[in-house]
């Protein structure tokens, strides 16, 4: 029992650690280039021992915050952490961990044959049914993007006993034990269309950051093939590179 004591408290110490330096990393108080304080200081500070520094140190690097090696002090790389998983997939997930409230109005919930374009994104037949979704997405209850999800029915079939005015997809569909293990994003930008100038209140034609998604099983099959299209000024993106280390993005030519 003393040892699933010590090792609660040490959790909970390294999380604390990692919450106070982010937060100073986030507010300026060590930015990019600037050594953290070392473990010695770290420990002292919060009277606990190497471990939980280390952890939060780890925690810190898998975020893309700092890097740090043998001999040398951990440095600050960026003040943007990375995104979680659930932040990528989920536009409700991402304005939480932004500090916004998420919202949404539903336009249309239709099942229907996929047609070639969703059938080669969804990887099924043109003649094969599946579910799309199409809505307004809110930021702090103004309109900021256009979402149109698209599933091969086997997962849409979850949505369409499901209110979609009142929360996530993604949260519903995890808990109705879809297997969603990993996604590609594809950005680019695109002009508002007459339903995204509707719905968005721009003029047709206005430059919107589209943010096009395969979602993808464990066993490696599609079952999320979708389009949002982000009010210019909603959001951007942040990629922070170290050399040495594979890139998460690559820039492909378009003709």
């Amino acid at each position: 029992m003393g040892t699933e004591v010590q090792d609660r408290k040490e959790h909970q110490q390294h999380r604390e650690i990692a919450t106070f330096l982010r937060a100073a990393i986030n507010g300026g108080e060590f930015p990019p280039g600037r050594p953290l304080p070392s473990e010695a200081e770290l420990t002292e500070k919060f009277r606990t021992s190497r471990g939980p520094v280390r952890q939060a140190m780890a925690t810190l690097r898998s975020e893309g915050l700092v890097s740090s090696g043998r001999g040398r002090r951990t440095i600050v790389l960026d003040t943007v952490p990375t995104q979680s998983f659930d932040g990528v997939i989920s536009y409700s997930e991402w304005c939480r961990q932004s500090g916004f409230e998420p919202g949404q109005v539903t336009q249309s919930v239709t099942r229907h044959a996929a047609g070639p374009v969703l059938a080669a994104g969804l990887d099924i037949q043109p003649s094969d049914h599946v579910v799309s979704v199409f809505r307004l997405r809110l930021l702090n209850g103004r309109p900021a993007m256009v979402e149109r999800l698209n599933y091969p029915l086997a997962v849409g079939r979850h949505i369409l006993t499901f209110d979609t005015d009142s929360g996530s997809i993604y949260q519903h569909l995890i808990e109705s034990g879809v297997d969603i293990n990993n996604a590609t994003r594809t950005i680019d930008a695109i002009g508002a269309d007459p339903d995204d100038a509707r719905l968005l209140e721009v003029a047709e034609g206005t430059p919107l950051l589209r943010v096009k998604r395969r979602g993808f099983s464990s066993d490696g099959r599609p079952i999320e093939f979708s389009d949002d299209r982000y009010l210019q000024g909603t959001a951007s993106f942040t990629l922070n590179t170290v050399r040495g280390n594979p890139s998460p993005l690559s820039m492909v030519p378009t003709e």
